[in-house]
């Protein structure tokens, strides 16, 4: 991780206040214990690189509080930064193991000297969790959400995931925030 990533990451982390205890355990235990600092935003997309999910997530908390500080201020900065945090924490596995692998070519590929397809791959060896709800099983060991921090995480993907179809219109302001800055980030801010 470069410097300014892990400045930016420590600024965020420290705005949790009225919960910092818990978040520090479950940060500690995820920074020691998963794949959360190395592991890619995705297997193919924005962020296919070492340390892309924290490099999103971290674009993603700055994103939602500054939408939140312009559209709706009263949701509280700690909020908006344990759930930008962790709404795709699923990604980085567990500790049995990553969610995401290095992706080797086939043996076709190397005859041809190609690499492989995608750059990482699902580990199918982890009991098949949807992100958000990894992410949820993850940190609720650790650390208390409200209603509206569980909503925001399980439905950050809005109305692009099937199954989130019914919280449509009974969205919490802050899971509309959190799409939006998720969907900005990964978007535009990341495939620039």
């Amino acid at each position: 991780m470069n410097n300014d990533l892990q400045k930016r990451y420590d600024e965020l982390k420290a705005k949790v206040i009225t919960r910092a205890d818990d978040f520090a355990s479950l940060i500690d235990f995820i920074e020691s214990k998963t794949a959360w600092l190395t592991a890619p935003a995705s297997t193919r997309f924005h962020l296919c690189c070492e340390s892309g999910l924290l490099e999103h997530s971290v674009n993603v908390a700055e994103t939602l509080l500054r939408l939140k500080n312009t559209l709706y201020p009263q949701i509280e900065d700690e909020s908006c930064v344990i759930v930008a945090l962790l709404h795709d924490l699923g990604k980085a596995g567990t500790p049995e193991g990553a969610q995401y692998l290095k992706n080797e070519p086939t043996e076709r590929q190397k005859q041809f000297g190609y690499r492989a397809t995608y750059p990482y791959r699902f580990n199918k060896d982890l009991t098949y969790l949807s992100v958000p709800i990894r992410s949820l099983y993850l940190a609720l060991p650790f650390i208390e959400l409200s209603e509206q921090e569980a909503q925001a995480i399980v439905y950050h993907d809005g109305q692009y995931v099937e199954d989130n179809r019914s919280v449509a219109k009974n969205e919490h302001p802050l899971t509309l925030l959190l799409q939006y800055a998720d969907n900005w980030c990964g978007f535009v801010i990341e495939t620039q």
